[in-house]
């Protein structure tokens, strides 16, 4: 088995209980490809970088997971047919990036915050902006 990246993008409109499901159903497909989830991020709602499908925002995921080697292709095929996906990536990672991004938020408890830093970002860009209109 080998271990993979998977970047995902969800539409910007989904609220959390959608979003919740829209993971289980990602998570199953995984499984279904012979695959185990290893870790997952949420990184929140982000603006990107240019528009995918007329959308100037879109929800990320992070997931590490383990997989078959002839089994991504038909996980891919099946990403896009997920209506709630905007864009996708699928990298394969060697065992030392694999041991980097389990660590990575395992060493304390801020790293598991940092990943849902979009919403402390917003937070402070609405401090700055409200600030100068207090002003």
């Amino acid at each position: 088995m080998r271990s993979y990246q998977s970047v995902l993008i969800l539409k910007p409109d989904l609220d959390e209980g959608h979003v919740d499901q829209a993971v289980e159903k990602i998570t199953a497909l995984i499984q279904k490809h012979s695959g185990e989830v290893l870790k997952l991020e949420k990184w929140g709602k982000k603006r990107l970088a240019y528009k995918v499908k007329k959308n100037k925002f879109g929800y990320y995921l992070n997931i590490y997971h383990t997989c078959g080697a002839g089994e991504i292709p038909g996980l891919e095929k099946e990403y896009k047919l997920m209506d709630v996906l905007i864009k996708f990536l699928v990298i394969v990672l060697d065992e030392k990036e694999l041991e980097r991004a389990m660590s990575r938020g395992t060493e304390s408890g801020e790293e598991g915050e940092e990943s849902k830093a979009p919403e402390g970002e917003g937070e402070k860009e609405t401090k700055k902006e409200s600030a100068p209109a207090a002003s």
